[in-house]
């Protein structure tokens, strides 16, 4: 199924469900009724354990149980360091059930809706009007609370049955995202129209995958233009003034982020594409698990960055990729300046317990020093001895 921020694994960490990538010939020893221990905290599945092993991991997840209803005390506590700066923490979903669980957690809204699911498994595209219910149901879900909704992010590693199929050599680097849906412009403007609509229910926020440059959002924009102009001589309500944000994932947007910041409301970096466009990695190759590195010092110059960029232009930079959940990195992304983290609803109640033990400063002195590394393994050792030191109660 890929390594960590493979679909498959996203998938499981939002329905909760322990998972473990990359364990080489674990099917062998199994036979129906054999006794397995999944361990995804520390990647590791014991096949018929002997009783010590099972009464010792029973323990184990007793704690964890215990310690993450602890967590949930912090539900209605506001996301705010100790010297009183407010951060967004959002959700991010991909069925309207998971809005309600986004909410439970102590979300502050829904900073990716991931609309891949309702054009999966079937023959044809969704028409309008199905797409339109799925989305308002999702509205419904969160409201009064703010939804951001990303258009389609087909391809690569999500292949849709209704979408011409051809062979690519490179999925990742091809037909894909923004680019599949501005080759199939009357498919994409019946989401376009159907998300305007929904954005006459609440608030509401569009964001475009995988831009890579300001060709990909001018004619993304202007079709969108078009469906407003559409639904205004049908008489069919909309936010006029929906903020119309971009997905940072490629090294060219990074590059071009000045740019880019000039016509786009907001971004939002996806760091799992980032991270493998940045350094070359395929990131559901299980072989290549160890050069995948969220610490790289060429991804953390591209956060410092991007977010310099959207700051300097007056828009909010967000994460919305696996980076935004690991508490690990919560004092760094806080430092660099991002406005909004999203992530998957499990992972908001131990990131705002830490968000809300850092002071502003702190968080910014340990970004600084985190850019002064040469290497990812010495950006990390560094940040595990200051959450060590400051935060010992909240990482196991």
């Amino acid at each position: 199924v890929g390594g960590r921020t493979s679909h498959a694994s996203i998938l499981a960490r939002a329905f909760e469900l322990p998972s473990v990538t990359g364990v080489k010939g674990i099917a062998d020893p199994l036979l129906d009724g054999s006794a397995v221990i999944v361990d995804g905290l520390s990647g590791r599945v014991i096949v018929n354990p002997d009783r010590e092993t099972f009464l010792d991991n029973l323990q184990r997840k007793r704690r964890y149980e215990y310690s993450e209803l602890e967590l949930l005390k912090l539900r209605d506590l506001p996301a705010q360091t100790i010297d009183g700066y407010l951060m967004q923490l959002k959700g991010n979903v991909e069925l309207p059930e998971e809005g309600s669980s986004v909410l439970n957690h102590g979300g502050a809204g829904i900073g990716l809706y991931r609309t891949e699911m309702i054009f999966m498994n079937r023959r044809e595209m969704p028409e309008e009007e199905e797409q339109f219910s799925e989305y308002a149901a999702m509205q419904q879900a969160v409201a009064p609370h703010p939804l951001t909704i990303r258009t389609l992010d087909a391809g690569g590693d999500k292949l849709l049955d209704g979408m011409p199929q051809t062979t690519e050599q490179n999925p990742a680097l091809g037909m894909r995202a923004i680019r599949l849906s501005l080759n199939m412009p009357d498919e994409f403007k019946k989401q376009l129209r159907a998300i305007l609509r929904v954005s006459a229910l609440g608030k509401v926020c569009i964001m475009f995958p995988m831009i890579s440059g300001l060709d990909e959002l001018r004619r993304a924009k202007a079709l969108l233009k078009e469906c407003m102009s559409e639904l205004s001589l049908a008489g069919i309500p909309f936010d006029s003034a929906i903020k119309v944000g971009i997905m940072i994932e490629i090294p060219s947007a990074v590059a071009m982020a000045d740019l880019l910041a000039l016509e786009a409301d907001f971004f939002s970096i996806g760091t799992n594409d980032l991270i493998q466009y940045t350094l070359a990695i395929d990131r559901s190759n299980e072989q290549l698990s160890e050069f995948y590195q969220p610490l790289h010092p060429a991804v953390l110059r591209s956060l410092c960055r991007v977010v310099e960029v959207a700051h300097g232009a007056g828009i909010d930079a967000c994460i919305c990729g696996e980076m935004a959940g690991d508490p690990l990195y919560l004092p760094l992304l806080l430092g660099l300046g991002f406005d909004e983290l999203s992530m998957s609803a499990a992972c908001i109640p131990r990131v705002k317990q830490i968000l809300r033990r850092c002071t502003r400063r702190q968080a910014s002195d340990i970004a600084k020093a985190c850019l002064t590394f040469a290497t990812a393994g010495e950006v990390e050792i560094y940040l595990k001895s200051q959450i060590t030191s400051h935060f010992t109660e909240s990482i196991d």
